[in-house]
């Protein structure tokens, strides 16, 4: 009996899940309202708080499944034989496809803000390092001489970079890159920032040219 009354309720959480990615995708985060997903899910307003604990962890578990994707399309990206610089390149160009793409799931991931008092749960807080993992690696073999925290740190200085510029010309603001230009400004950010990877030449390496 309990199996049972447990896989219902799997069922029914993996039902809300559904129907708010649905919403999500076709409205954006700021319309999403309890009434409509449970509509669209089939199920009464009260089995929303039976299934999740609120309308925020139903946002967190869509943004989970939509890091997950994110996630396997930078590694999908992934040339088998490249350079570390065209290792780069690709997983920007697979970050760009991805959120031009995706535009209100990909801004979800970044726009839920939880109740003042809630943080974030740890569990989704670590699913965010699917975004520099596959970073790291190319990175680590520009430079070599960055351990493993300096590596992460700056794995994350250049998601960060590519991030912005996608974020600015997705939402038009100010500055922002025209989205006809879009792929082809981050490739040349990219290709900016590879130059500076490279270590500094030391003064022994100076004096021996």
């Amino acid at each position: 009996m309990e199996d049972r009354r447990s896989a219902k309720r799997e069922d029914l959480k993996r039902r809300l899940i559904d129907a708010a990615e649905k919403l999500i995708e076709q409205n954006g985060l700021r319309d999403l309202k309890a009434r409509d997903i449970t509509s669209r899910a089939g199920c009464a307003l009260g089995a929303l708080y039976n299934a999740v604990q609120d309308l925020d962890q139903l946002v967190v578990l869509v943004n989970s499944r939509t890091l997950a994707r994110l996630g396997q399309a930078l590694h999908d990206a992934v040339p088998t034989r490249s350079t570390p610089e065209e290792t780069m390149q690709a997983l920007a160009r697979a970050y760009v496809n991805f959120a031009v793409g995706n535009v209100n799931l990909w801004s979800s991931i970044f726009s839920l803000r939880p109740p003042k008092g809630r943080d974030v749960p740890d569990w989704h807080q670590s699913e965010f390092a699917i975004l520099i993992q596959e970073i790291i690696k190319p990175l680590s073999e520009m430079r070599p001489d960055l351990n493993a925290d300096q590596l992460r740190i700056r794995a994350q200085t250049l998601f960060a970079s590519v991030h912005g510029v996608v974020q600015m010309s997705i939402y038009g603001k100010y500055v922002g890159t025209p989205s006809e230009l879009l792929e082809g400004e981050v490739e040349a950010l990219v290709e900016a920032l590879s130059r500076g990877l490279q270590p500094a030449k030391t003064a022994q390496d100076q004096s021996a040219r």
